[in-house]
């Protein structure tokens, strides 16, 4: 009777922790909508067409009395976004271990972001102003949110079921920003005969993505439950901005290993980072891509995401969570290699690159969070994760820069995408460095049996 009652409550204790599962996957179903449509395909050239009609004879806007180049007024905000999202999560991220209430922190994260998406849909005529403050609120939120969205991960799932949980996590994701970028396209292509002018049919697009995120960030603020941290009286009060950012740091200094993985990951998806922001430059610029091609190869990313993800997951449960994230980094670099030779003006071999993108880009990603949520010690989930989600989006600048300089220095986007293989190449060395198995250990968690 003893055996059937411990049966029947471990019985409940799985349930109870799948139903908070499938809740979880719904925030990245939620807020995944705003990058793939928002920021990926419609805000950029929209707002900017928005500051150039209030900018001056010479392409000048002016905010806060700052001459800014009407052309750089989406990148700006997108740089004033990550500074904001770096000064807060730090602060957020000690105050949810310190309190073990996340939910209320990851709710206003998620309905501030949406709110401001939604917004978006009055950004019309000359209110360049009110994009950049929309952007900027937006962003940061989502940051936030993610960060807090991802520090659940360890409490929800035990180490054996991690991986899995993390890569559906990113199905999700892709799979929500695929359906609703079709949507969007349908409504933005059509525009016409739905009796829209092009600018309305942009802001219906964005603002859908706000009440999307609104709607369905509900499901897991319903189903997420929150724990109190066995550490939290012996917490020092939360400090001001980069003073948090660096006890964080100094804390993470006792988990060498814990950092030496992180050092590993922001070097690497710099890379990443890098591929997916310069990708659309390399198809027009070098290969003569119109934009309707680009666009059918962001969604082809977002749909095939979901299956990489998904199969990466499974492979990761017979190899390996660090095994497979290496093996995903070899085909990266082959990517990148093969993107080096596409012909100009094929837009069937620009697919094909595509394809390979969008099967190594959710795995990659799912189970590098995965491995990293063993790496964190009990009680400091949001904190660490704060500095992950840091190196996911503040820390992705180096990319960039190479990309740039190398074209600058050879005239060549080939060259410039074939730059970024370094990035792979010393992430593979650096995490192949690190014992994962003796971190997981020295973090103070129980050690999977294949990690």
């Amino acid at each position: 009777m003893g055996t059937d009652t411990v049966r029947a409550g471990s019985a409940d204790e799985a349930a109870e922790r799948r139903r908070e599962q499938r809740g979880w996957y719904f925030y990245d179903w939620a807020c995944s909508v705003y990058s793939t449509s928002v920021l990926t395909v419609f805000l950029g050239p929209y707002l900017t067409s928005v500051a150039k009609n209030a900018a001056d004879a010479d392409g000048y806007v002016h905010p806060l009395g700052i001459p800014v180049r009407a052309g750089s007024f989406f990148a700006y905000s997108v740089s004033l976004s990550v500074i904001v999202a770096v000064l807060v999560m730090p602060l957020v991220g000690a105050a949810a271990d310190r309190g073990g209430r996340k939910k209320p922190l990851l709710a206003a994260a998620a309905y501030t972001g949406a709110a401001a998406t939604t917004a978006m849909f009055f950004l019309g005529g000359d209110r360049y102003l009110l994009g950049g403050v929309l952007l900027v609120v937006a962003n940061a939120a989502q940051s936030v949110g993610t960060m807090l969205y991802n520090s659940y991960l360890p409490q929800i799932a035990p180490p054996e079921e991690r991986d899995a949980v993390s890569s559906k996590g990113w199905a999700f994701g892709y799979a929500a920003g695929a359906l609703v970028l079709v949507g969007n396209l349908v409504l933005y292509m059509g525009h016409a005969s739905f009796g829209l002018s092009e600018s309305a049919a942009v802001r219906i697009c964005l603002a859908s993505a706000g009440l999307w995120w609104g709607a369905f960030a509900l499901i897991p603020l319903r189903r997420l439950r929150d724990r109190r941290s066995a550490t939290e009286e012996t917490r020092e009060p939360t400090a001001p901005g980069f003073r948090q950012l660096a006890a964080t740091v100094r804390d993470m200094r006792r988990h060498p290993l814990t950092l030496a993985f992180l050092l590993a990951y922001l070097i690497y998806n710099d890379g990443i980072q890098t591929v997916i922001s310069q990708a659309s430059v390399y198809g027009s610029e070098e290969l003569g891509l119109g934009q309707s091609t680009l666009i059918a190869a962001v969604l082809l990313v977002q749909v095939l995401a979901v299956a990489g993800a998904l199969a990466l997951g499974r492979i990761a449960r017979t190899h390996g969570a660090k095994r497979t994230i290496l093996g995903s980094l070899v085909a990266w670099a082959v990517i990148l290699a093969a993107g080096f030779f596409l012909p100009a003006g094929a837009p069937v071999w620009f697919f094909v690159l595509a394809s390979g993108i969008g099967l190594v880009l959710g795995g990659s990603q799912a189970l590098s969070r995965s491995l990293f949520s063993h790496l964190v010690p009990p009680g400091k989930e949001a904190e660490y994760f704060s500095a992950y989600e840091m190196s996911d989006r503040g820390m992705s600048w180096l990319g960039p820069l190479l990309f740039g300089i190398t074209y600058q220095l050879t005239g060549s986007y080939r060259d410039a995408i074939i730059s970024l293989v370094a990035f792979f190449v010393i992430g593979f060395a650096l995490l192949a460095r690190v014992p994962v198995r003796q971190a997981i250990s020295d973090a103070g968690n129980p050690v999977p049996e294949r990690i």
